[in-house]
């Protein structure tokens, strides 16, 4: 009995015409020659026949890793025309050591990336297109929506947050089929990436959480950040579906932009939903439709992001019972407001840090009422990518955590220096470390102190960009339990 043959996500004849690429090396014979099952830009992820883009950056060119693409079954790679003319004997003698990988010269890999990514989702044309973005909260309102709409539709959406320029063309080819609805994060922090990725996906409808100052310093302003968040809407040509929250100051700025459907949202603004109570580290419960509700996400920030979920659901069709099931199936993400009980009650929120989320931490750590003799202990890292106003940024956290009701709180990061300096002038009471780096040492430095001051069930909030990798404060208290 002969083997069935596996469907390739594109043929070679959709590649070439949607990459403006050349076929330059490799065999294809017949139709069943050109095959690739999967697509990676980084060489260790190579699966038997996948698609391999190299990516060149200021200090890394991907090209190298193409051997090692080869070895572990690539079958398909594209390669910059540049590098092909300037050292064809390096990728002959691939070839000639793999003479059915197909080598496609690009004028540039990341944009023949998007572009095969754009031709393979109009593939699609009845699967249901959303896009998320926003300055914080992204994530978090992918994976409510995420699970309410799995009540109904079958859904493929980004894994973790794989949201940029090539995270999310990455994204769009796990798309098959069977899925429905595609839910998919979109994160930018320079000039038009939203532009680029918004022309990939092409979505019609699209939820904004905030306009904060995530990557101001690349941006500039948070009018231009939202002029950039904006682009979600590009390809809606009055067809589409814009769920803009009401509270924020730029909402009639973005809607005034929206060629299609506005839908805003925000406490108060459904009266089908009803917020009922602050849970403190058990969540939110509020009712919808009258039906009983717990998001088992710690902080009321996170009702917004819920906010904005269920108001895209309504459009999407899904009934308050649906709503309320999918809300309350809701699993924590690694690093987003964890809640992890032993010795110490830790909040791990170190997935991502700026100054929006950054102050919602530790506005929802304050508002969290400790029993007799418990206490509050905040772990502050670095924020990244804020450009010049890292400074005048990191400062407002130090002033934030003075006044957060914590009995020691723990500055780590050379941005932190100047959180520490503020804190200090408004907070003489409270113990006050600064560890300038973030190696393993440093952190294990700083555990040391927290176990000096920390007692048993004391709550310990751990928040920071993901590049300070403060889960490891975590991992060594968890030891203790």
């Amino acid at each position: 009995m002969m083997e069935k043959s596996v469907e390739s996500l594109l043929t070679l004849d959709e590649i070439i015409e949607a990459t403006g690429g050349i076929h330059v090396m490799g065999q294809v014979d017949g139709e069943n020659g050109f095959c690739f099952t999967s697509v990676h830009t980084d060489s260790r992820d190579i699966v038997e026949k996948s698609l391999f883009v190299p990516l060149v950056g200021e200090f890394q060119d991907g090209h190298r890793y193409i051997p090692q693409a080869a070895e572990k079954g690539a079958s398909v790679v594209f390669i910059r025309m540049s590098n092909y003319e300037k050292d064809g004997e390096f990728f002959k003698n691939i070839s000639l050591e793999y003479p059915d990988i197909v080598f496609i010269a690009v004028e540039n890999t990341m944009l023949a990336l998007q572009n095969a990514a754009a031709r393979y989702v109009e593939k699609f044309p009845h699967l249901m297109r959303v896009g998320i973005t926003g300055s914080s909260g992204k994530t978090t309102t992918k994976e409510i929506l995420v699970s309410i709409l799995s009540q109904k539709y079958s859904v493929v959406s980004n894994p973790g947050n794989l949201n940029s320029e090539t995270g999310l063309p990455l994204s769009v080819f796990g798309i098959r089929k069977e899925h429905q609805v595609g839910v998919f994060e979109m994160g930018m922090n320079r000039h038009n990436e939203m532009g680029e990725i918004s022309a990939v996906l092409k979505p019609r409808f699209a939820i904004i959480t905030n306009i904060g100052t995530a990557h101001i310093g690349n941006l500039g302003s948070r009018e231009n950040i939202a002029i950039e968040k904006g682009k979600i809407f590009d390809h809606f040509h009055g067809f589409g579906t814009a769920v803009i929250p009401k509270n924020d100051d730029f909402a009639d700025f973005l809607a005034d932009n929206v060629e299609g459907k506005v839908v805003f949202y925000g406490d108060g603004e459904d009266p089908s939903v009803k917020f009922v109570a602050d849970l403190g580290l058990d969540g939110t419960e509020f009712s919808v439709d009258g039906k009983k509700c717990v998001l088992p996400l710690p902080g009321k920030y996170n009702f917004g992001n819920a906010l904005g979920a269920i108001a895209l659901a309504k459009v999407l069709g899904l009934d308050s019972e649906s709503i309320v099931k999918g809300i309350q199936s809701m699993k924590p993400m690694f690093g987003r407001s964890q809640v992890i009980k032993g010795k110490y009650t830790v909040v791990q929120d170190c997935y991502n840090a700026n100054p929006d989320s950054m102050e919602k931490s530790i506005d929802f750590i304050s508002s969290v009422t400790c029993r007799p003799g418990q206490k509050k202990i905040l772990v502050l890292g670095d924020m990244l990518e804020l450009g010049e106003s890292s400074a005048d940024e990191h400062r407002k956290a130090g002033l934030q955590a003075a006044g957060a009701g914590a009995s020691m709180v723990v500055f780590v990061g050379h941005e932190m220096k100047n959180a520490l300096d503020s804190f200090r002038e408004k907070n003489s009471s409270a113990v006050s470390l600064h560890f300038e780096g973030h190696s393993d040492s440093d952190i294990e430095s700083a555990v040391d102190e927290i176990r000096k001051n920390a007692g048993e069930g004391d709550i310990v909030l751990i928040k920071a960009s993901r590049g300070m990798g403060l889960e490891r404060v975590t991992e060594r208290l968890l030891e203790e339990n």
